[in-house]
């Protein structure tokens, strides 16, 4: 996937600050936008997922290239 609406780059930030700026930024997209984060944090493989589960956002692709993390998260 590679469309989004709004891009989010959160490199060099460790958790728990990529999923708090994602959150932040997803509760100001409307409904059925998608947000492209951006990370190169190692633990955002299991916090970002955790957040789409909790949250009820939808992770709808995520894509790593050795250090970046890349992840559309719809908003739902």
């Amino acid at each position: 996937m590679s469309e989004a609406d709004e891009i989010l780059d959160v490199r060099g930030l460790l958790c728990p600050l990529p999923v708090l700026k994602a959150r932040k930024r997803l509760m100001g997209m409307k409904q059925g936008s998608v947000l492209r984060l951006e990370a190169t944090d190692p633990a955002s493989v299991i916090d970002v997922p955790h957040y789409c589960a909790e949250s009820g956002n939808e992770l709808v692709d995520k894509v790593q290239d050795d250090d970046l993390f890349t992840y559309w998260i719809r908003r739902t």
